[in-house]
């Protein structure tokens, strides 16, 4: 066993509040239009491969002009979530992503 202190940064894997791999949940929210559903999910089957989009969870805002869309991915690294919520941010259909 190691004596040596780890000083924060020096592994991103044990400064993470989250164990890798697991299932990670996103939310996304859009506008209601054609082709928002299958965008989100080739956006998650980029970032994660055994993605499953039988999971997917849809939810009607009250006024029904957005869709809430939850996405379970297998979180793999920081890097791969960070990538995930940047591609998913930036999309033009997209409005929020939590």
């Amino acid at each position: 066993m190691s004596t040596t202190p780890t000083t924060p940064g020096s592994d991103p894997r044990k400064d993470s509040l989250i164990e890798y791999p697991s299932l990670f949940p996103i939310k996304v929210m859009g506008t209601k239009v054609d082709g928002l559903v299958h965008a989100i999910t080739a956006i998650a089957e980029e970032y994660d491969p055994q993605f499953d989009a039988s999971t997917i969870e849809l939810r009607d805002s009250k006024a029904g002009n957005y869709l809430g869309i939850t996405i379970t991915v297998t979180a793999t690294s920081r890097e791969q979530l960070d990538n995930l919520y940047r591609a998913l941010s930036s999309h033009p259909m997209v409005k929020v992503v939590l």
